[in-house]
């Protein structure tokens, strides 16, 4: 064995000592650069976390940056509180999804994207089509799951795909980069698995400011509609089991030739929820229910007998604009032409313009295919739209005074207003004649309330008048003539109920009526029609047969197989329609909380109610104010055309 010097041993110890040092310095380095690793990935994975409220945030400012500056400190606090949860929700799911084993991890992934994909892609499809968010109010009333969702989906497949595809990328990246850059410890992935869905559900009930200002994230506005649409299908609010509108498709209308020369151009006003005893239906220089349009049409010609056969716009508009009655199968009126159609086959230009909020209700759905020129609704003219009055029809008259200019003749176009829907909007700076006013609905001060509701139908009316000053003011107002009516009255306790749709008396149905012409537009005979009808009973079904003679198709024999359906005839020719006609409140198109249903022969009137237990007869000649039920052998042959076409009594069991 070889001795080793002192010396030697020396140099050896100190060499070891070196290579010791540089290995563990070594080892140092590594574990540094390893943590510095870690904290990169680990700042990585909060960034991570964060994308989808940031997103959200970000999607938010630039579509509505302007109103979002303009929220006071209540709806700012509410809209933070909303980030937060949307922080807490989206965070929890990527957690959960960023497991490095199991099957929760896999759930967890499958939540995020398929919740993702609709909160951001079908808030984005909904704002393009209504410039205002999905909310739970409009979930709740768009309660068949058929035809508010499937059905709009089919419709327009391509723009809803084209809404999706990009948030469903966005969320499969997402959890890919979690997955990459999270690595949970396991305690805090095991939470995270537990909480994950129970956060996403809660999100379904945890309330939202989702009215007028929509004060909160569209994220969590669209997850809180989701809540109140399944607990509509669970029957847990009082809009489950309701039909409304869905998709419509008219049968196609082949080219109609007019034969009236020149022709004539037709406006056609809709009111909402006016009364006949509200409005000044006769040119009388005293009345000042609506005297701003009184005064512009003195020599109209008046309606004093109009009758809608609903109390519900939706089922007043499919009979206003197709002709055929409201009892009609959910097919016939949701394909039978509209005045549109026909317009459109006769070479007419067409408008719509509305102030309603066509977020109710589905009503979206029921105009999506109307394939009008020239087109506005609630929220494209104030976004923050109330979802009952719809958009301040000062907003819907200027519009309409600009837009006017740009209609070519001939042309027919309709205006339907909204601000009279409860709770009545009256501007605070307005004229208010009727008083004393209340907005409390208490029975001892009813009078007052109706005041407040009077005071509504004064300020609509001076927006119709500015539509129809701006319309007279322009060459092409010289020929066009203005249907005007309202789609339904309103109730204030005659018969023990307040507003619309419970019922077929007369303060529901009786409405206004007037067609105003311009020196000749009209021949004697239809002039001489109109004078003599002034009186008559007259409805809501004899409006589309008007306004088709009045564009000059209703004698064009390609007419022939949708007028067989069609249950009125033209105001502007002799005969007054005589058959019986139905009412009802519960359609195809929009279906009643308590069923109410009945029929009309000229002056008499059956009518029926689900908590009556019987038909109620009345003469409207001798007792207008169906103060006398003549019970049902009163109206006769009426009981069995409503038992023929409904079936049986209101809230009577179905055979």
């Amino acid at each position: 064995m070889q001795r080793v010097s002192g010396r030697e041993f020396s140099s050896l110890s100190e060499g070891a000592a070196k290579d010791g040092l540089s290995a563990q310095g070594r080892r140092w380095g590594a574990t540094r650069a390893a943590r510095v690793a870690v904290r990169r990935w680990r700042w990585l994975g909060w960034s991570v976390l964060c994308v989808p409220t940031l997103a959200v945030l970000w999607l938010d400012w630039s579509r509505r940056g302007a109103r979002l500056l303009q929220f006071d400190a209540f709806h700012a606090a509410t809209y933070a509180a909303a980030a937060l949860e949307s922080a807490v929700v989206w965070a929890a799911l990527l957690v959960a999804a960023s497991r490095r084993s199991g099957k929760a991890r896999w759930v967890a992934a499958v939540l995020f994207v398929v919740a993702g994909t609709f909160a951001f892609g079908g808030q984005a499809y909904f704002y393009e089509q209504y410039n205002a968010y999905l909310n739970v109010d409009v979930s709740m009333f768009a309660s068949n799951f058929m035809d508010s969702v499937v059905n709009q989906l089919f419709a327009d497949i391509g723009n809803y795909l084209h809404a999706k595809l990009p948030p469903l990328v966005a969320a499969v990246l997402l959890v890919y980069a979690a997955r990459r850059s999270i690595r949970p410890r396991r305690r805090a992935s095991v939470w995270a698995g537990r909480l994950a869905p129970v956060c996403l559900l809660a999100s379904f009930f945890v309330p939202t400011q989702h009215r007028h200002q929509q004060a909160a994230t569209p994220d969590m506005l669209y997850l809180h509609s989701v809540g109140g649409l399944v607990l509509t299908q669970l029957g847990f609010t009082e809009q489950s089991n309701q039909m409304r509108p869905r998709v419509r498709a008219s049968l196609h209308v082949a080219p109609l030739v007019p034969r009236r020369e020149p022709p004539r151009n037709v406006l056609f006003v809709i009111l909402e929820s006016v009364r006949a005893d509200s409005a000044c239906i006769e040119h009388d220089p005293s009345c000042n229910k609506t005297p701003f349009s009184s005064r512009l049409v003195p020599e109209r010609f008046p309606f004093t007998n109009m009758r809608a056969l609903a109390s519900s716009t939706a089922i007043s508009l499919a009979v206003l604009w197709s002709g055929v009655g409201p009892h009609e199968s959910r097919d016939v009126l949701h394909t039978w032409p509209l005045l549109f159609d026909y317009a459109k086959a006769a070479g007419y230009d067409t408008a719509f313009w509305t102030s309603q909020n066509m977020m109710f209700g589905n009503a979206r759905l029921w105009v999506k295919n109307l394939g009008v020129r020239r087109f506005v609704s609630a929220t494209d003219l104030d976004p923050t739209s109330d979802l009952d009055i719809g958009a301040p029809e000062g907003l819907l008259a200027k519009h309409v005074e600009r837009e006017l200019h740009g209609l070519r003749e001939p042309f027919m176009a309709v205006i339907q207003l909204s601000n009279v829907h409860y709770p009545y909007l009256v501007e605070a700076d307005g004229p208010q004649p009727f008083q004393p006013a209340t907005t409390s609905k208490a029975p001892d001060v009813n009078g007052s309330f109706k005041n407040q509701y009077q005071n509504a139908v004064h300020q609509q009316d001076r927006h119709v008048a500015a539509m129809i000053r701006a319309l007279r003011a322009t060459e092409a107002g010289k020929r066009t003539v203005i249907v005007y009516t309202s789609d339904h009255g309103e109730a204030f306790r005659e018969h023990n109920q307040m507003g619309h749709t419970f019922s077929v008396f007369e303060e529901e149905i009786h409405v206004p009526g007037w067609i105003d012409a311009p020196p000749g537009t009209l021949t004697n005979e239809e002039a001489e029609a109109l004078l003599r009808k002034r009186d008559a009973f007259v409805s809501h079904a004899d409006i589309a047969p008007t306004v088709l003679d009045l564009i000059g198709v209703w004698d064009d024999a390609k007419l022939s197989r949708f007028k067989s359906r069609m249950i009125g005839s033209s105001l502007l020719r002799p005969p007054v329609t005589e058959r019986p006609l139905p009412l009802t409140n519960c359609a195809g198109v929009w279906s009643c909380a308590f069923e109410n249903w009945g029929y009309m022969q000229g002056h008499m009137k059956l009518l029926g109610r689900s908590w009556n237990g019987g038909w109620e007869c009345y003469d409207l000649r001798a007792d207008p104010e169906e103060q006398h039920n003549l019970r049902a052998a009163g109206c006769g042959s009426l009981v069995q055309h409503a038992l023929t076409t409904f079936g049986r009594l209101p809230g009577a069991k179905e055979d």
